[in-house]
């Protein structure tokens, strides 16, 4: 009967001696960088861009809690939906966008007026370069970075990660956030925008090119005959 109990004693020690520990593991939460410690690390990230070309899947998605009239918005057949195409960018303020599919458009600017090209509806508009940044966010990729810091709050949630959020100082502007975040290759991967309507808006980069060259023939644009031009 000893003997029996050394044996089941040796065999309970065992056992615990080999079940797992339960982890005292303490992971810290990230540290955020100051303002200023976040506006010079992007400049520092944009400045490093000189040329971009990518390729990108856009979607947008209306969250629940919005309450916006679908006509401001995207309408109801284009949300949800994935739109694939190119973009180009040429620093500073020479930008080339184009939607391929499932429908076609075209935003292009060689710095001073943008254009907006719908050749279904064989129709072009027309606007001031200024005007249209803040509407269309992938436009600061080409910008004057110390005309992007004078138009936006910048954040950077954790300094050891190179993802920001900005904010415009401008609160009539067509969205409240945007999230860049940059890959291994320094280049932008992910854009998220948040806008005013409450639609969330996932932009992916692939195929990204840094710094490789670009035609100034790219980002000039001529309406074919017969559109429709539109100033605004």
């Amino acid at each position: 009967m000893t003997m029996l109990r050394k044996t089941i004693g040796a065999i309970t020690m065992s056992a615990a001696m080999m079940a797992p520990v339960a982890s005292t593991q303490v992971f810290a939460a990230p540290v955020a960088a100051s303002e200023q410690q976040a506006t010079a690390n992007l400049v520092r990230q944009l400045n490093g861009i000189k040329s971009l070309t990518a390729n990108f899947e856009q979607t947008t998605k209306a969250t629940k809690s919005s309450k916006a009239p679908q006509k401001q918005g995207l309408s109801a057949q284009h949300m949800n939906q994935t739109f694939t195409g190119v973009m180009k960018v040429a620093r500073p303020g020479k930008f080339y966008w184009e939607t391929t599919a499932p429908a076609k458009q075209t935003i292009v600017t060689s710095g001073k007026m943008i254009w907006i090209y719908d050749p279904d509806l064989q129709q072009a508009i027309r606007q001031n370069m200024d005007e249209q940044v803040a509407n269309t966010p992938a436009l600061l990729l080409s910008g004057n970075t110390n005309q992007i810091m004078q138009s936006y709050r910048v954040t950077q949630p954790n300094k050891a990660k190179t993802y920001y959020t900005l904010y415009p100082k401008q609160k009539d502007g067509a969205f409240q956030s945007l999230t860049i975040s940059f890959g291994a290759n320094k280049a932008p991967s992910l854009m998220i925008l948040e806008d005013s309507l409450g639609q969330t808006t996932h932009v992916k980069f692939s195929n990204v090119k840094v710094n490789a060259g670009i035609h100034d023939s790219t980002f000039n644009f001529t309406p074919p005959k017969g559109t429709d031009i539109i100033d605004q």
